[in-house]
């Protein structure tokens, strides 16, 4: 078995190297190269390229990247084009994997797409390019199925990754004990992002909202980053230290699951705040050119995915010129004062978070397509 695996973000590489792990123990002798970052260089995967070099967001920011972009892309079709890999597994990253697919499908090899790219919010044109080079496309939301099965994609949901995978470890003195705090400390888990553009965004109005908030409640913020985080400059952590604002690295999970609220940014952290049980408020901005250009195509009544699975609004969004101090904090006090009213978004959060889960492991459930694809394509070439 020779597979091609690519992921251009994170979580893509987190959910890759898991179905190369299962994949490896059913065949010992497997290979696997690809993009690859380092959870899937761990389990073995020739990294042709680092998919870390492919992390950018937005719109406009996307563009001075292009040449760079366009050359790993040429790198890993290169690879493709010379070993001959039987199948070809893509996870997440539709702006370089819908490229991507038609280069391989032009090659031969059949293409499992684990995460579907969100063509029910907006480029619904992708389809087309779904459905013309996909043997199979992997959905993690329940909603895409018939989407894209309605428009002839071959689509099969597996249920969310996150959804057998984001647990606390700690019991709430457990984690008090370890990070230093009072044990009758209530947390404000703050979760603005990573990125140098998103935080550059965020944290000043972050900031300014958890400011307003402890005017009002006792709380503990805790800036919840990932392992080895790197500031863009020094100057990043002046305003926190000045805030006594804790910076816990690598344990978003856990900061989480023992705040009494969260505040934090549109995206994945949603999904796991909302599989954890944590009240939350979210927003999200971006360059102001991106919003003008991306807000005319965007379809859906939502933005955030906990919103949109749920059909209704479960947790505040404050988008763009909506996301302010004033409002994060009116937000965030609401659910502070109102055991109500978080225990109202408790019950919409545990909604979604049925609704996301399957009976088998998801990444299994994707072992077994990428296997299945790749003995049809051994009959078939045989």
């Amino acid at each position: 078995m020779r597979v091609l695996v690519s992921a251009g973000e994170a979580s893509g590489d987190l959910y890759a190297a898991r179905v190369v792990e299962i994949l490896k123990s059913r065949h010992p002798e497997a290979q696997f190269f690809g993009c690859a970052g380092p959870l899937m260089q761990a389990q073995g995967v020739d990294p042709v390229v680092d998919s870390r070099s492919l992390s950018v967001l937005g719109l406009v920011e996307v563009i001075r990247h292009i040449p760079r972009i366009r050359n790993e892309m040429q790198k890993l079709m290169q690879a493709a084009a010379d070993r001959h890999p039987e199948v070809a597994l893509l996870t997440d990253s539709p702006g370089f994997h819908l490229r991507a697919a038609k280069g391989l499908k032009h090659l031969g090899i059949p293409i499992v797409h684990l995460i579907a790219p969100q063509a029910w919010a907006w480029r619904e044109y992708r389809v087309k390019t779904l459905r013309s080079t996909l043997a199979r496309l992997l959905c993690i939301f329940p909603f895409e199925e018939r989407f894209f099965a309605d428009r002839g994609v071959p689509a099969t949901f597996i249920g969310h990754p996150l959804a057998r995978l984001v647990t606390a470890k700690l019991t709430p003195s457990e984690f008090r004990s370890r990070f230093g705090l009072p044990e009758d400390a209530r947390i404000l888990a703050l979760v603005p992002g990573s990125r140098p553009g998103e935080l550059a965004r965020h944290m000043p109005i972050v900031l300014d909202a958890v400011r307003r908030i402890r005017e009002r409640h006792s709380l503990i913020p805790i800036l919840a980053l990932p392992e080895g985080f790197q500031a863009a400059n020094q100057t990043f952590w002046e305003p926190i230290r000045a805030a006594s604002i804790q910076c816990i690295e690598g344990h978003t999970w856990e900061v989480l699951a023992q705040a009494d609220l969260a505040l934090a940014k549109s995206g994945t952290v949603n999904i796991e705040a909302a599989l954890l049980g944590t009240p939350m408020v979210t927003f999200y901005r971006v360059n102001a050119l991106t919003f003008i250009v991306g807000r005319r195509f965007v379809k859906t009544p939502f933005f955030s995915i906990v919103n949109l699975i749920a059909g209704r609004k479960v947790v505040p969004e404050l988008i763009q010129d909506e996301m302010t101090a004033e409002r994060i904090a009116a937000e965030g006090c609401a659910l502070l004062d109102s055991l109500q009213a978080a225990a109202a978004m408790k019950s919409g959060l545990s909604e979604v978070a049925g609704k996301l889960r399957s009976e088998r492991d998801p990444m299994e459930i994707a072992a077994d397509w990428v296997e299945r694809i790749w003995r049809e394509n051994s009959v078939t070439t045989a």
